[in-house]
């Protein structure tokens, strides 16, 4: 009985380990600016625009934008979840929306085999970062 309880809970652990090396070798998003702009209609605020590519494979680490984010997406599909919402699949021309106060629990390609593509607009505070991780 103790040897099928260490072989049980030694496979446990072999199947976590393989996850977490699974997900450290995950693709990573590729991320650029594409611009930012002082809005001085809004006090401190400025306007932040990236394009976001997901190889496939790839997923995000939990984070917050401590912003209003717009997402658009352009090619491919993605997977988008904020804590206490429903995860999304979206396709190009579907939109997601994330308040300052959400907590992105999933981001990532729906595809392992095809990269995705989409454009972020962000309205953030002035010089403050634009994603900040969560533990």
């Amino acid at each position: 009985m103790t040897q099928r309880i260490i072989a049980s809970m030694t496979a446990v652990a072999v199947c976590a380990s393989a996850a977490v090396a699974a997900m450290a070798a995950a693709p990573h998003a590729q991320v650029k600016e594409v611009a930012l702009k002082d809005l001085p209609d809004l006090p401190g605020k400025e306007g932040l625009m990236l394009t976001v590519t997901y190889p496939p494979g790839s997923t995000d680490a939990v984070h917050r934008h401590d912003a209003h984010a717009f997402v658009y997406v352009l090619e491919g599909s993605i997977v988008m979840q904020v804590k206490g919402g429903q995860p999304v699949t979206l396709g190009p021309g579907q939109t997601f929306y994330e308040g300052p106060d959400d907590v992105h629990v999933v981001g990532r390609n729906a595809s392992t085999t095809r990269p995705a593509k989409f454009v972020v607009f962000l309205v953030k505070n002035r010089g403050a970062p634009a994603l900040t991780p969560v533990q």
